[in-house]
């Protein structure tokens, strides 16, 4: 139990660093290349911005802000509020990264590794707080 938090704080970085690159190349107006051949098709898609703001940058802020939520469980790993809200929040990431997926499968019809990435990195982060809230001292 004493790791988690830290554990958290690293795939917390994993998510930043997928969605800061992302979003440096939006905002270069550039598209990356890609192994699977799909982002280009999903990152040009009228659904790659939600009113306006790129996903690439509501992905960073989401994991931004879940670093500072693992960092504040790293000081304070028995907190019941740190923990409920570090579960929460990963369960909410989670399920928007399976729709996202989804959505690119069955809408758009192509997969995008760096979204792959971010919602593989979603599902660490909640199994890592569920990891957490279930090992209680």
């Amino acid at each position: 139990m004493k790791l988690t938090p830290y554990w958290l704080i690293a795939a917390s970085f994993i998510g930043i660093g997928d969605t800061l690159y992302l979003a440096y190349y939006h905002f270069l107006g550039l598209i990356p290349t890609c192994a699977v051949g799909g982002c280009e098709i999903v990152l040009n898609s009228q659904y790659s911005s939600l009113l306006g703001v790129p996903l690439s940058y509501i992905g960073l802020v989401y994991y931004v802000y879940m670093l500072a939520l693992a960092v504040l469980l790293a000081i304070d790993p028995e907190s019941k509020g740190l923990r409920f809200g570090m579960l929460t929040y990963t369960a909410i990431g989670l399920l928007f990264s399976i729709g996202f997926e989804l959505f690119q499968f069955f809408v758009i019809g192509a997969l995008c590794l760096y979204c792959g990435i971010s919602a593989a990195t979603s599902l660490l982060l909640f199994v890592l707080a569920v990891w957490h809230c279930r090992a209680r001292p």
